[in-house]
């Protein structure tokens, strides 16, 4: 699942234009990604034009919206013409009761009423739990059962803050795989470093689903790096992610020529970094 239009633009200094944006989304579609978060709809009329755009092209990824759990989130992705909205939701106490100064039960309420509202208009819910990696696992826990009675189709780890590593990943999610049957994703960011480690102790624990950005980059020190993470799929681990690779030195190079950074030198084998 790449989040490169998303999370990744949220990196310091980075902002795509709607040309590059569109670029961007074609190039991942041929490369092969599963899905493709093309942004966030509430950011504004200029985001809304580009999410519209990418969803007109017919893509053969899944494109969705990030949203937040209030209905004016949903509509605003309902106007850019998605089809698949991912509902994210703070489930630590620390973002809860002191960024929001509610309660676990204000969350529950709020996500029933965003999820609801959504599937009045037919559209594929994923949900996220952000922060998660700071929070009561047995909270993680609830408000997982409730995304999957209210229908949703997957549930979204994310270590928000960068916290984690790779042997409290694995014990956590096999934990909460063996609790829930719902899929799962991981969303790791890299500030210790570790966002590739934790990503693969996410599929060695079984989750189906993995967030990533092409080069890594993203919030602060950035997300799970595509080309890594393929890079040790395919090559340490002999696992195909499915991915036309002939691709990842162009998608490379053009994201970071977009985001102003230096452009990244691949080797000659399957597109990887030499």
């Amino acid at each position: 699942m790449d989040t490169t239009l998303r999370d990744g633009e949220q990196a310091p200094g980075v902002a795509f234009n709607l040309q590059e944006k569109v670029t961007i989304a074609r190039m991942l579609d041929r490369l092969g990604v599963a899905q493709i978060e093309a942004g966030t709809p509430a950011m504004g009329e200029v985001e809304q034009q580009a999410i519209a755009a990418i969803v007109r092209l017919g893509l053969r990824s899944r494109v969705s919206t990030w949203n937040r759990m209030v209905p004016a989130d949903i509509r605003a992705s309902l106007a850019c013409g998605a089809r698949h909205v991912h509902i994210s939701a703070p489930v630590s106490d620390i973002q809860i009761k002191y960024k929001l100064g509610q309660n676990r039960q204000w969350v529950l309420q709020r996500l029933k009423q965003a999820c609801l509202y959504a599937a009045e208009y037919g559209l594929p819910v994923t949900v996220g739990a952000e922060d998660a990696s700071r929070a009561d696992p047995e909270f993680v826990l609830e408000f997982a059962f409730l995304a999957r009675e209210l229908g949703a189709e997957r549930l979204r780890y994310c270590d928000t803050v960068g916290i984690l590593d790779p042997f409290t990943t694995f014990e956590r999610l096999v934990w909460l795989k063996e609790r829930v049957d719902l899929e799962l994703e991981f969303h790791g960011h890299n500030d210790f470093g570790l966002a590739t480690a934790n990503a693969l102790a996410a599929v060695k624990a079984g989750v189906e689903w993995v967030d990533v950005t092409v080069g890594g980059m993203g919030e602060r020190a950035g997300n799970t790096s595509l080309e890594e993470l393929y890079r040790v799929l395919a090559g340490l681990y002999g696992l195909d992610p499915g991915l036309n690779t002939r691709y990842l030195p162009l998608l490379g190079r053009f994201v970071a020529r977009a985001a102003g950074r230096p452009s990244p030198e691949y080797g000659e084998k399957q597109g990887c970094y030499a």
